[in-house]
């Protein structure tokens, strides 16, 4: 909030060539008497202005640019202008267009006002004089009136339109200025907090447009980049914009086999019964048969939280009691899986993922995350090259899925299999020993080729054993399952061999 507006200039009757803090005038103020009290009034100033009077006017050497000065907790924004010209009584005109604000207030909004100001004001004083012909009374005037209607329409509106003559008109907007989003990692689930579907125009980004139905606080960053078969780099660029905003919250990937813990705030959980309520509305299931649609549709909601449930369409609300219960149940150690089994009867008639995720919005509930440390040493320059060609998309061959690998096993197993009757179709007068020993011979190469295979796509993890990537990152980054990275964890031998790796996980 802008506390005050002033303008000040260099006062050509008491100033010399050098300016002092004598020379500069403070000719309108708003509101009255906040910089420099009149001889008849009471009021206490917000500062002493003799103090940074030198700074509100400073040498020549300063002017055209912004100066920031604090003193008794206010910030003082100015540009200090000076027009050289003989035109003008000492042959320059020097003043200043300045802005007071608290010393706490985040001020880089005002920073491009003072600036625009001070444009203004130096293109209508060479075009017309409108500064220096100005001989209204202190506190009066065309440059008063523009300093109250800028003060006022700022801080209640926060933009402002002023006409300053025929021809010149004054439009300022504070555009709020936010902190930048915490950084977006392929594995986040951006779930939306405003109703998005309201916000749409015809100006919209194309990338933007696509991946909005997808934004439903189930799909992930890259399956959103999949669904909506945009580019990631692009579809992760709209969401950050989103981010920025504010429109939209991080989640973690839901699944039965994740941790959650209550923090500290779950006591503010308990003591709300206002929270509570608004809890029970939002896990409880309803009746109506399109709730699947509703459940998942949270991108159309002004809170992120879906649909209201009114009426008929809600079961028995679950008490506040047995809420803060079952959220006081969560433990470390303990997965989602084994939560739902364990309180399965207290638990009838509640979206559990729903469950998890009120929680983890209101911050009384936090993830448990695995990660995964090689504890021996290993990672070979090989699995490194390997890992670094997936990630250029140049073996994407090796990061097939689980069904596709197996399918692909089957059918070398089938070919080599015709194979092997072919050869005992043409080589009928070998003996019942000899093709026993082929027979076990290629048997020992398949299931060394397998476990190659294997023992190759295990050494891909070395880059994520550093106990710094948790296992929904490395899920998402392979494109498997937790079930097919844990069997690849087992298999892992860190470029030493078989045996020759040792893997961690551990839980924080």
């Amino acid at each position: 909030m802008i506390k005050a507006i002033f303008f000040s200039k260099f006062d050509v009757d008491e100033g010399s060539s050098k300016p002092s803090p004598e020379i500069s005038q403070v000719l309108h103020q708003v509101p009255a008497n906040s910089i420099v009290p009149s001889a008849e009034s009471a009021q206490i100033p917000l500062f002493h202005f003799p103090d940074v009077s030198s700074y509100i006017i400073p040498r020549q050497e300063f002017c055209s640019g912004i100066l920031t000065v604090v003193t008794n907790s206010y910030r003082i924004l100015g540009h200090p202008v000076c027009l050289p010209s003989p035109l003008y009584p000492r042959n320059e005109f020097l003043f200043n267009f300045c802005l007071v604000l608290d010393s706490a207030t985040e001020f880089s909004a005002h920073l491009t006002v003072t600036l625009k100001l001070a444009t203004l004001l130096r293109t209508l004083e060479e075009q017309s004089r409108f500064l220096s012909r100005d001989a209204s009374p202190p506190n009066t005037g065309k440059i008063y009136a523009l300093c109250e209607i800028l003060l006022e329409d700022l801080n209640n509106y926060c933009e402002s339109m002023i006409p300053i003559d025929d021809y010149n008109t004054l439009n300022i907007k504070l555009f709020p200025t936010y902190p930048p989003p915490p950084p977006l990692l392929p594995h986040h689930v951006p779930l939306s907090t405003v109703r998005l579907s309201s916000l749409v125009d015809q100006n919209w980004d194309l990338t933007m447009l696509l991946i909005l139905p997808h934004i439903n606080g189930v799909n992930s960053v890259a399956q959103i980049a999949l669904a909506a078969d945009a580019d990631y780099q692009l579809v992760r660029k709209a969401i950050r914009h989103l981010l920025y905003y504010n429109c939209i919250f991080l989640l973690d990937i839901f699944s039965f086999s994740a941790i959650y813990a209550p923090t500290a705030e779950l006591a503010s959980f308990v003591e709300s019964p206002q929270l509570q309520d608004e809890c029970a509305r939002y896990v409880t299931i309803p009746y109506s048969d399109d709730y699947d649609n509703h459940n998942d549709d949270h991108s159309g909601h002004g809170n992120g939280m879906g649909p209201p449930l009114l009426g008929d369409d809600l079961g028995a609300l679950i008490s506040g009691t047995e809420l803060a219960q079952l959220y006081c149940s969560l433990k470390q150690g303990q997965s989602v899986r084994h939560f739902f089994i364990e309180h399965a009867a207290a638990l009838d008639g509640i979206d559990i993922r729903r469950f998890i995720i009120f929680g983890v919005i209101k911050g009384f509930l936090y993830r448990v995350h695995k990660y995964a440390i090689a504890i021996s040493p290993g990672g070979s320059s090989s699995s490194r090259r390997l890992f670094a060609a997936h990630r250029a998309g140049k073996n994407k061959d090796l990061f097939k899925s689980t069904a596709q690998v197996e399918e692909d096993d089957d059918g070398e197993q089938g070919r080599d299999n015709d194979n092997d009757n072919n050869d005992d179709d043409d080589d009928n007068d070998v003996g019942d020993g000899a093709e026993s020993g082929i027979a076990k011979q290629q048997q020992q190469q398949q299931t060394k080729t397998k476990k190659q295979r294997k023992s190759s796509k295990a050494d891909l993890l070395t880059p994520y054993l550093d106990g710094t990537h948790c296992f929904d990152e490395i899920c998402t980054e392979l494109q498997i399952s937790e079930k097919e990275l844990v069997a690849r964890l087992k298999e892992w031998t860190g470029g030493c061999g078989s045996g020759g790796g040792e893997v961690q996980i551990i839980h924080r």
